[in-house]
């Protein structure tokens, strides 16, 4: 709204499950549920988004105090923050890939910049970090549409996007099992790290007129109906790619949750900063239809995870 967004209504809708009711966010019990543990959200910016709402519903009762720099020099992406009351910690361990990765072109920075991902080793990010908390919420999405060159094994296998001779091609969502199947993977080979993991399932961008860096906004003021958005498509693939391999996970021990968002969200195009992200004195053309406003729709992933935490904490 500071940056000149003149609709209100996307504060307004909220989500109702089927044949029940989705409490609103008690951010007085969350704080009790939570006293004396740790949180971190580990994956992309989305994350990043769910860990900025989270702090907006708490404020409600307390601020936390910020101690990224003492955690790492990189704050802009490695946030930390203690609810010294509560001595209660919230982190965000920045690893878009989930797995290690660099740049394959080393004159290459930005978006489109080709990645070489190495499929079957943890990114060292959060590899250090993780055993230390209680509940991590692991997420990825969007960064897995780039051009990028897989390896496995110690070789490269092949490449997404990537627009290389001699290169077997593969599909998006190739990476993005293999990526989440090492996270759960070497959770459960980690000696110290008895947290339980939440899957936050894929979030959905609502580009139209346009991709990304084609001109795409995200225009619309209302949500779409059930009948006007269908769960299909590339969403669909991501998000059952996702959940077959929590499902593997499950199998082979750990505590393992699923926090399904995708179908909620799909329905939600008017969520997103659009073009009222940023302030309008930066050089900004770029529509971000990808994280979502505060507050907005991705409250809605807190209200889960509260309902999550309770059920945790009756079932102890």
């Amino acid at each position: 709204m500071k940056f000149g967004r003149p609709d209100t209504e996307f504060m307004k809708w909220r989500w109702k499950p089927d044949a029940c009711e989705l409490p609103l966010f008690d951010a007085a019990q969350f704080l009790e549920l939570v006293r004396g543990k740790s949180l971190a959200f580990l994956g992309d910016s989305v994350g990043k988004n769910q860990m900025q709402s989270l702090l907006c519903l708490l404020a409600i009762v307390a601020y936390p105090e910020d101690i990224s720099h003492k955690y790492s020099s990189n704050t802009d992406y490695f946030k930390r923050y203690v609810y010294n009351d509560y001595n209660f910690t919230i982190a965000t361990l920045w690893s878009p890939y989930l797995v290690k990765s660099r740049d394959a072109d080393p004159s290459g920075h930005d978006i489109n910049s080709l990645m070489s991902l190495y499929l079957d080793e943890p990114d060292e990010a959060w590899l250090t970090q993780v055993e230390q908390f209680d509940y991590v919420i692991v997420s990825a999405g969007q960064w897995f549409f780039r051009p990028l060159i897989y390896h496995e094994n110690g070789r490269v296998i092949g490449c997404h996007k990537c627009d290389q001779d001699n290169m077997t091609s593969f599909v998006t969502s190739y990476g993005y099992r293999k990526a989440f199947r090492t996270v759960f993977r070497t959770l459960r080979s980690l000696k110290n790290y008895k947290g339980v993991t939440f899957l936050r399932t894929f979030s959905p961008s609502h580009f139209e007129n346009g991709a990304w860096n084609e001109g795409g906004n995200c225009m619309r003021t209302s949500p779409f109906t059930k009948e006007e958005m269908k769960l299909d498509g590339y969403v669909l693939e991501m998000y059952l790619t996702q959940v077959e391999e929590l499902k593997a996970a499950e199998e082979q021990g750990l505590q393992f949750r699923l926090m399904d968002t995708t179908e909620a969200m799909l329905l939600r195009p008017d969520g997103h900063p659009n073009f009222y992200g940023h302030s309008p004195h930066r050089n900004m053309t770029l529509a971000d239809c990808v994280h979502w406003c505060l507050p907005g729709p991705i409250d809605t992933w807190n209200e889960i995870l509260l309902y999550m935490l309770k059920k945790l904490w009756r079932n102890a």
